[in-house]
């Protein structure tokens, strides 16, 4: 996958070779406030591969230790700057630093399905419309 980075950037990397997740950092020094969003500047461009596309998904140790989290979806033919949008969700400011690892860019495949409207679904289903809380939890 290429990768293209503004000046100050830092390489995206996975923190272990079988990682799914490539780790973003940011480029600046910004707090997040308790029950607010806070929104960072990577440099990072890619060039996804053709059929797939990238999901920002919070960084588990930021999710479980601060409450901190991230979510996104990066489009394959989007190559402009990915930009992170952390939401703290705990009751503490949280302050992020130039370099902190912040989010993880997951590659995945994507099929290009044609939307068709229909007059009603296929019939029969196991669930069918059951929705929340239908398989009793």
């Amino acid at each position: 996958m290429n990768v293209y980075l503004d000046g100050g950037a830092y390489v995206p990397r996975r923190a272990h070779t079988t990682d799914a997740g490539i780790d973003l950092r940011s480029m600046e020094d910004i707090t997040v406030p308790s029950h607010g969003s806070a929104v960072f500047h990577t440099g990072v461009h890619v060039e996804l591969p053709h059929g797939t596309a990238g999901l920002l998904v919070s960084k588990s140790g930021l999710n479980v230790k601060r409450g901190i989290t991230s979510t996104g979806l990066i489009d394959e033919g989007y190559t402009g700057e990915i930009v992170v949008k952390l939401y703290n969700n705990s009751d503490s400011d949280y302050c992020v630093h130039d370099g902190d690892k912040i989010s993880q860019l997951v590659v995945i495949p994507v099929l290009y399905e044609d939307v068709e409207e229909v007059e009603h679904l296929t019939e029969g289903t196991e669930r069918g419309a059951n929705g929340f809380g239908s398989t009793g939890a």
